[in-house]
């Protein structure tokens, strides 16, 4: 995950990851601000797509999105360290809902979102080997 070219170009890097957990944390930049001189949405979800990214496909199955939706409570400063910590709320065989939070450096919520998974049946290792062409 940290070779995706999105994410090194943001600076997000994993920082930890569990089983069904994972957290990823970036500083912001200037040059992520938007036209209103605020980082931008997009940036911030990144942060909490990798960390939910991270903390469902953490036991080997692959997971792919179905929906995540993301409520934005407080822009972050330039040069601030975000942390966005992703845990699962409830899973079921093909399913699972995580929770994803990012915070800044003082612990104040930045953003909350919620997240769903699709679990295919293949394994990450079976579809990185395939797009790999290994």
């Amino acid at each position: 995950m940290n070779d995706d070219t999105l994410y090194r170009n943001y600076g997000i890097k994993l920082v930890e990851l569990g089983e069904e957990y994972a957290e990823t944390e970036m500083v912001v930049r200037e040059d992520m601000n938007n036209f209103l001189g605020i980082t931008h949405g997009a940036v911030i979800f990144a942060l909490a797509d990798q960390a939910f990214a991270a903390a469902s496909n953490s036991k080997g199955q692959a997971s792919v999105a179905l929906n995540m939706s993301i409520a934005f409570l407080e822009p972050p400063k330039i040069g601030e360290k975000l942390v966005a910590k992703a845990r699962m709320l409830s899973s079921t065989k093909r399913t699972g809902l995580y929770d994803i939070k990012v915070y800044g450096e003082d612990d104040r919520l930045i953003a909350v979102c919620q997240g769903l998974v699709y679990r295919k049946k293949e394994s990450v290792q079976e579809l990185s080997t395939v797009k790999l062409n290994l």
